[in-house]
């Protein structure tokens, strides 16, 4: 079963910081990922930079469209209006039904704020304690959603082009 994890930090830099614990954790077999992206958002910018982690993930990966889509619902769909919301509400639907629901990309949206930023991981095969002692310090708030692995299988069928 994979996991869909967020880890919000209050500063625009801790996922970067993040970044570098995931890529140990994952060199030492103590984590599998699956695919991650990371959200920046600077103090006074309009909205979030995102970016795809490459150097953490193989072949099996979501995949640029599962993170743009993603994040086009948490951060930018709310600014562009209700013709293009009425479309979003049928793809967030859609995303319900592989665990990612409305409940997901509210608290996400009210947490991801100017001036924090984020990393988000699908990961599994966790050896929790071993994880939870690498990102002790980082002041790591953890918001997440389990996918069952029928809901891991939808979600890459949905994004797989």
């Amino acid at each position: 079963m994979a996991t869909l994890t967020v880890w919000k930090f209050p500063t625009a830099q801790g996922a970067e910081q993040a970044e570098q614990t995931m890529v140990m954790l994952q060199k030492e077999e103590l984590i599998k990922v699956h695919d991650a992206a990371v959200v920046t958002w600077p103090e006074g910018a309009k909205k979030p930079k995102t970016r795809q982690l490459n150097n953490l993930i193989g072949a099996g990966a979501l995949g640029g469209a599962f993170w743009g889509m993603l994040f086009g619902l948490i951060f930018f769909i709310p600014l562009l209006g209700a013709a293009i919301g009425a479309a979003a509400g049928a793809l967030s639907g859609s995303l319900g039904d592989v665990g990612i629901d409305d409940d997901f990309i509210k608290s996400v949206r009210s947490q991801v704020t100017p001036g924090t930023s984020a990393l988000f991981a699908m990961t599994s095969d966790a050896v929790l304690d071993k994880v939870h002692e690498a990102f002790a310090g980082q002041q790591a708030e953890l918001i997440h959603t389990n996918l069952s692995a029928d809901q891991e299988a939808k979600l890459r069928e949905v994004f797989a082009e």
